[in-house]
């Protein structure tokens, strides 16, 4: 490699770097900006109003809600129409009060309780910065990806003409796929009961995600974000190098399409669908790890392995000399993270996937619960109840 290629590719890994840096504030600050609204939302459900409309005396036809006047509509039941309209509808209104409000309540009932006080718009926000940093990172498919992408970047390939396309392509097959779950939670919903009482409650399955992988959707926003970043650096480097009228591109209209769809692309994708996967992902049959606090998450997986520590060393001492044993591990907690668990008041219910109680959380435990505040506390799973024992052994 020559001196001038050395430099040229050194400039090249730097505009990369630094256009990878920016797509990462930017989507950061679009989903932020995208949770402030719902956070707007999720006040909206402690107030008088929103109880009356929700009261479980008040009975409607599902599609007489604003939920089912939205989705419950004749081409809800056919999958062409819905994947037309589920395309169409993420670029204008991808998420309704109706449909944030909908999913709240479906999660609460499901993984939580129904009457219990959920800060849903607080867990909303701890799942989007864990998705954020998985989309940040760089693996190796995505350089892959990127090498081919300069290999095939010659005039015979025309792919000035197609390959800035693949970002926008995959980008609606995602947001379209997320809008249709939406749709078809609503449909079963109606085919279960066609009149309701309060309000639609929703059911979350795995089934609706393909390959019932929630994670395969974030896999492609992660690639969208990173070839949209790549494209948008390969066609700076290439102006600021060897000028607009390149080789690399037939003319100057095709080096402004391909920024125009770049930086739409990465609009959508902060605003729209990284928020929507943040939403659309907890639809999921499993309850994420992102509702414990993450010094709540680490003292529960402390207390796991010092839990299966205490059976194997229970069971040698019923083989061998007796060994004396702990009845059960204890974790202490300081400062904030004792004031989230101290701070609930009330009895909650946790329950599992298929919406069966599981633990309760009382005065025989120590605690009082009153207000999830975005998280499951601590001491909801301190009791003595055998199945959620058996999952700490496992």
């Amino acid at each position: 490699m020559s001196i001038e290629a050395g430099v040229q590719l050194q400039m090249l890994i730097f505009v990369l770097a630094a256009f990878h840096v920016l797509s990462c504030l930017l989507t950061l600050g679009l989903g932020m900006a995208k949770m402030r609204r719902w956070k707007f939302w999720e006040e909206e459900t402690q107030t008088l109003e929103y109880q009356l409309c929700n009261d479980s005396r008040r009975f409607m036809l599902a599609q007489e809600t604003p939920f089912g006047k939205r989705h419950l509509k004749s081409w809800s039941d056919h999958q062409f129409f819905l994947w037309i309209v589920c395309s169409y509808r993420q670029f204008f209104d991808s998420v309704s009060k109706a449909d944030y409000l909908v999913l709240r309540q479906g999660f609460i009932t499901t993984h939580v309780s129904k009457h219990c006080k959920f800060n849903f718009n607080k867990f909303l926000s701890r799942a989007l910065d864990k998705d954020f940093v998985a989309v940040v990172g760089i693996s190796i498919w995505n350089w892959v990806f990127a090498i081919l992408s300069i290999l095939f970047n010659a005039h015979i390939f025309y792919s000035y003409f197609w390959l800035p396309f693949i970002p926008l392509v995959v980008l609606v097959v995602v947001g379209a796929k997320m809008e249709s779950i939406i749709t078809t939670m609503g449909v079963e919903s109606q085919s279960r009961t066609i009149i309701i009482n309060g309000s639609i409650i929703v059911k979350p399955n795995d089934d609706l995600f393909w390959f019932r992988r929630p994670q395969l959707l974030l896999h492609l926003i992660h690639f969208i974000l990173f070839q949209n970043s790549f494209q948008l650096a390969f066609i700076t480097w290439t102006w600021y190098k060897f000028g607009i009228q390149s080789c690399y591109y037939k003319g100057s209209k095709e080096t402004i399409i391909c920024t125009i769809l770049g930086v739409l692309v990465q609009f959508l994708c902060g605003y729209v669908t990284l928020p929507l996967y943040a939403l659309v992902s907890q639809m999921g049959s499993m309850m994420k790890e992102t509702v414990f606090t993450e010094s709540i998450s680490k003292a529960l997986k402390n207390w796991r392995s010092i839990a299966k520590e205490n059976i194997e060393n229970k069971r040698v001492s019923e083989t061998g000399s007796p060994l004396s044993l702990t009845s059960s591990p204890s974790i202490t907690f300081e400062g904030e993270e004792l004031d989230e668990i101290t701070e609930l008041k009330q009895s909650c219910r946790i329950t599992s996937g298929n919406g069966a109680a599981e633990t309760d959380m009382g005065e025989s435990n120590g605690v009082e619960a009153s207000a999830f505040d975005g998280e499951a506390s601590f001491g909801v799973y301190v009791g003595e109840e055998p199945s959620f024992r058996e999952e700490i052994h496992r």
